[in-house]
């Protein structure tokens, strides 16, 4: 039985953000959640605290036999593990991971909102999500990646050399 399709959205501000990236991925990476694509590597200036170092931001499109709270459970250990604290909302991170999108599900809980509430706003989670995949539609606007990235200038997003090696 095929998995279902989700996006991830990993970013990076504090200490080495490329091993940090790439840590997260290893992690992530299992029997149950089997990476696909992986967009290239954003420089990205911060949205919210400005005051802080640039992210460096990807997003990565996976297979998954998990249901959305037990990858939210992995998320928020692997987070952990790699040093992840709430200290400071919008605030530097050593790792963040959000589910932009889980199949087509549309999922409010307390602890979980699927598609990601500010996925919309944010040119550096657009911008890789558009390299994967354009046309793909938020379930709950129905316009595509292409359009709602078009609504998002203004945020400086860049291209970097470093690329992220996908696990296999």
């Amino acid at each position: 039985m095929p998995g279902k399709t989700v996006y991830l959205g990993l970013g990076s501000n504090i200490g080495e953000r490329e091993q940090s990236l790439q840590a997260a991925m290893d992690r992530l990476h299992s029997r149950d959640l089997r990476f696909t694509r992986l967009s290239s590597v954003y420089e990205t200036e911060p949205q919210g605290m400005r005051n802080q170092r640039w992210f460096l931001n990807l997003v990565a499109e996976a297979e998954t036999d998990l249901f959305p709270r037990q990858l939210l459970a992995r998320i928020v250990k692997i987070e952990r593990e790699l040093g992840r604290r709430r200290a400071i909302e919008n605030g530097p991170r050593t790792i963040d991971i959000d589910i932009l999108f889980f199949g087509n599900a549309v999922v409010h809980t307390d602890e979980l909102t699927i598609p990601h509430p500010r996925f919309a706003e944010r040119r550096f989670v657009l911008a890789p999500l558009v390299e994967l995949a354009p046309d793909l539609r938020d379930p709950v606007s129905r316009r595509t990646m292409r359009e709602l990235l078009a609504s998002t200038a203004g945020q400086t997003v860049r291209p970097v050399e470093f690329r992220v090696m996908r696990p296999v």
